[in-house]
């Protein structure tokens, strides 16, 4: 169990479970892309272990560079994005593989893509650690995806609820949520 302000939290996905998928995910990634320049642009502040881990593990010549945004405050989606930190890396005409902890609305990814676009990459994908599809209404799905989970919030591993919690090595489910 894990308490995080007024919240209890359970054991979800344990780290041996998520070191697995990220093995899994990133020889995917090693394959369909080499001989490829790839661009990997982590969302902070979520993804950063999961970029760390999964960076370690990739075997192409690459870049990585890391975005931050912002659509949630306490444990629900504010609705809207708001770019804090922009890209300062040129992604024109290069394969961009965004790296994010947790897709569920698709809000994130919809203006990443907008925002991304622009700037005329080889290719845009998303490769996200958790992936909601009962939460999602977005336009750009994942493309490689860790878990599909429950609608139900979850922290750990580089996801917050209200900025702690990150640290752990396991990913926790708030208690009597669906798994």
């Amino acid at each position: 169990m894990l308490q995080i302000h007024d919240k209890t939290f359970e054991i979800y996905l344990h780290s041996e479970e998520i070191q697995k998928k990220v093995n899994t995910m990133a020889a995917l990634l090693n394959e369909e892309y080499a001989g490829k320049e790839v661009v990997f642009i982590a969302v902070l502040n979520g993804a950063f272990m999961f970029a760390s881990d999964l960076m370690k593990r990739i075997t192409l010549p690459s870049e990585i560079t890391f975005v931050k945004v912002s659509s949630y405050q306490g444990m629900n989606s504010t609705g809207r994005v708001d770019e804090v930190i922009g890209l300062t890396t040129s992604i024109k005409d290069k394969h961009v593989v965004l790296i994010e902890d947790i897709v569920d609305t698709g809000i994130t990814m919809n203006k990443l893509f907008t925002l991304l676009s622009v700037e005329h990459p080889a290719s845009l994908k998303i490769a996200t650690l958790l992936y909601k599809p009962e939460a999602f209404q977005g336009k750009h799905a994942p493309d490689y995806v860790g878990f599909s989970i429950p609608n139900s919030f979850v922290v750990g591993y580089g996801l917050d609820y209200n900025e702690h919690g990150r640290n752990t090595e396991h990913i926790y489910q708030l208690t009597g949520s669906p798994k």
